[in-house]
């Protein structure tokens, strides 16, 4: 499954928001920096899919705050 993810870095509460179409808005804690907003989204997208880390990968938008990410549920 792939989901276009807005990621909002530097925020003071995390939460995922599901938008209308279906993407998702990130709030992230950490800023962005040596990837450890990257971390903390894989971490937060794991914890609400119920996969491990290592099922999430981000497909584009690395350094970005536009990101598509490939979740594998299987």
């Amino acid at each position: 499954m792939q989901k276009k993810v807005k990621v909002k870095p530097n925020s003071k509460i995390q939460k995922i928001e599901e938008e209308a179409d279906g993407s998702l808005k990130v709030h992230l804690k950490s800023p962005p920096v040596d990837g450890k907003a990257n971390e903390e989204l894989i971490k937060l997208l794991a914890e609400k899919f119920d996969v491990s880390k290592s099922h999430i990968k981000i497909k584009s938008g690395l350094s970005s705050r536009q990101k598509l990410i490939e979740i594998d549920t299987d």
